[in-house]
């Protein structure tokens, strides 16, 4: 089932204009949500980066009550084991071009089913840069036909995920996940001026490991003892290859699952950070 501007149906029956602002011209902004046995998990600050994403695009600020009542029915006429939640929330009805048009934005929820991932992946790196002085860098945009490209040959290569350096040279993200390394025993990850999205998964593991945010050089994945992946459906991922380079699922990751998996155990909506940032 999907809910698009308050109409629930199914995925065969739901519409959406072939004029909205999202679709001519990726003007909108998305959050994934994972979905357990009907639970969503930090719901509050996927919503609050909603709204940052849609500041940063000039849309109005979304409804919170009203995604949440979307999300509640989508999940209700759609129970899951394991799902993935989109919200999407986009420009509206716009004249075929880059300029908005005066009509409501458009708020699409859809779920669908997902699997649990392993506990280990392979990577790439790919030579096309992030743009850390983007106007949209930081958004959680639909734009995303830069990570499709990057994405499938990641899938090429036999890995799951690639990883972007900036145009400064450093360890950015990959195309839909944040990246952490242990570099001389510290746990470290590229700080949000990398032009890395500020992952909820991401803030979450900074905040329950005390992991630091520093500057990276791309080539110190070279020397990182330990390297893992952080996403909504990945949580914590272990990397044991990049590239040509394999590498172990160390006790530093090990750990960081752990920690992980106990803290999202006993809070499903976390919205006080644990050290009081």
């Amino acid at each position: 089932m999907i809910w698009v501007n308050g109409t629930l149906s199914t995925e065969d029956d739901a519409a959406l204009s072939v004029l909205d602002h999202g679709l001519t011209v990726g003007d909108g902004v998305f959050e994934t949500v994972k979905a357990e046995n009907g639970e969503l998990f930090a719901l509050t600050r996927h919503l609050d980066r909603l709204t940052r994403s849609a500041r940063g695009l000039g849309l109005p600020d979304p409804d919170h009550d009203r995604v949440r009542e979307a999300c509640t029915a989508v999940l209700a006429a759609k129970p899951l084991p394991l799902g993935r939640l989109r919200i999407t929330y986009t420009g509206g009805l716009a004249p075929l071009g880059s300029e908005r048009g005066d009509s409501d934005p458009t708020l699409v929820v859809a779920l669908g089913s997902a699997t649990r991932r392993p506990d280990t992946t392979a990577v790439i790196t790919v030579p096309w840069r992030r743009n850390e002085h983007s106007a949209v860098t930081g958004l959680k945009t639909t734009s995303y036909a830069e990570n499709v490209i990057a994405l499938a040959a990641a899938h090429r290569a036999g890995a799951s995920e690639a990883l972007f350096a900036n145009t400064a040279g450093r360890l950015c993200e990959g195309t839909g996940s944040n990246v952490f390394l242990v570099l001389d025993g510290r746990l470290v990850t590229p700080t949000l001026e990398s032009g890395c999205l500020a992952g909820i998964t991401r803030q979450l593991v900074i905040d329950w490991t005390g992991a630091e945010e520093i500057d990276v050089p791309l080539e110190a994945l070279a020397d990182a003892e330990e390297v893992f992946l952080t996403s909504t459906l990945r949580d914590v991922q272990a990397v044991t290859r990049i590239d040509a380079r394999t590498l172990p699922a160390g006790p530093v990751t090990r750990k960081a699952m752990e920690v992980f998996a106990e803290h999202a155990a006993r809070d499903s909506d976390p919205v006080q950070e644990a050290r009081g940032r």
